[in-house]
């Protein structure tokens, strides 16, 4: 089968699509015929030897998959051959098979096609985790979630607005439109305008129940200033840099909670309990119209180096998909 692999650590130029052997499904395992993934940030940390990805033969990257079930492993009962699948994974997704545990694979919502599918559940799952299950946030609450136009961002804002919960987004100044399109009731240009600010004034004072950070850095500090009593900070990027000048008693004072998280790092037990809880909770959303994946490239396989090198350009608004059997 065909499958991107990461021949050493650098540039775009590092991933090469070559044929390596299929795996076999074990017991309590499907084998998934891949028509969709994804790119994550976390894709272009591990290409760079910066996030390492589960130990294979060939380190194949990709956290997210949509396709259709082909083989059950002993003991399955849960999936047939021919059902449409989707989920998240500790890597190797970006490939035409796939193996994972058949309680870690999520039913594809109706009316949504595999090709869109497999954009759609490590940003979901991810913000979803970080704002209602980790973060608490409910309905009347408020979160500030920063990149909004990100993959994160967009699923974020779109959760919100199921929830009820008012959102303020931060964004460059080109992609401010599209978060307020998407539903984010403030929309914040990081550059010009201080997004502390604007959150106080949109909560007459009170600041954000959650703040949804995938920067890190220096945001820290001024992410504490806008949050309120009892909130808490999920932490689940460094895009702005892994350390920060922050001053703990605003933590004390609010008595506020910092919490780090990534999905990888979980155990199985964990991984299926959540994918067990987004198909419960978010899947539904999908198919009222509530929510929908963001694209905005779709690549074929061949041509990952390039989806990767526009990634790191950071123009896209939501995700950039990949179209695992398009060639």
């Amino acid at each position: 089968m065909r499958a991107v692999v990461i021949t050493g650590y650098g540039g775009p130029e590092v991933l090469q699509v070559i044929e390596v052997p299929e795996p076999l499904p074990g017991p309590g395992e499907v084998l998934v015929d891949v028509v969709s993934s994804a790119l994550n940030r976390a894709d272009l940390l591990q290409r760079m030897g910066l996030y390492p990805g589960p130990q294979m033969e060939h380190e194949v990257p990709g956290l997210e998959f949509a396709g259709r079930v082909s083989a059950v492993g002993e003991g399955v009962t849960r999936w047939s051959e021919g059902d449409e699948v989707m989920g998240i994974t500790g890597g190797a997704a970006h490939a035409e098979r796939l193996v994972v545990h058949a309680d870690q694979a999520v039913r594809v919502p109706v009316g949504t096609p595999l090709e869109m599918a497999g954009a759609l559940p490590e940003v979901f799952i991810t913000a979803w985790d970080a704002l209602v299950l980790q973060g608490g946030l409910r309905e009347g609450g408020t979160a500030l979630v920063h990149a909004g136009a990100s993959g994160v961002g967009t699923a974020a804002i779109q959760l919100c607005g199921m929830l009820g919960a008012t959102v303020v987004v931060t964004a460059s100044a080109g992609k401010v439109a599209r978060c307020l399109e998407l539903g984010a009731d403030r929309a914040v240009d990081y550059t010009s305008q201080d997004w502390v600010s604007v959150v106080a004034e949109a909560t007459d004072g009170r600041g954000a129940n959650v703040v949804l950070d995938v920067i890190g850095g220096d945001y820290l500090d001024r992410n504490a200033d806008a949050l309120a009593v009892g909130g808490t900070i999920m932490q689940v990027g460094l895009m702005g840099g892994g350390k920060a000048t922050f001053g703990l008693g605003k933590l004390l004072s609010k008595r506020a909670r910092l919490v780090g998280t990534t999905l990888r790092a979980r155990s199985l037990e964990e991984k299926v309990a959540l994918s067990r809880a987004f198909e419960d909770r978010v899947v539904p959303g999908f198919e009222d119209g509530s929510l929908q994946v963001v694209v905005d490239r779709r690549y074929p396989l061949a041509d990952i180096a390039e989806a990767h090198a526009y990634m790191e350009t950071n123009a896209s608004v939501g995700k950039i998909a990949l179209d695992v059997t398009a060639g």
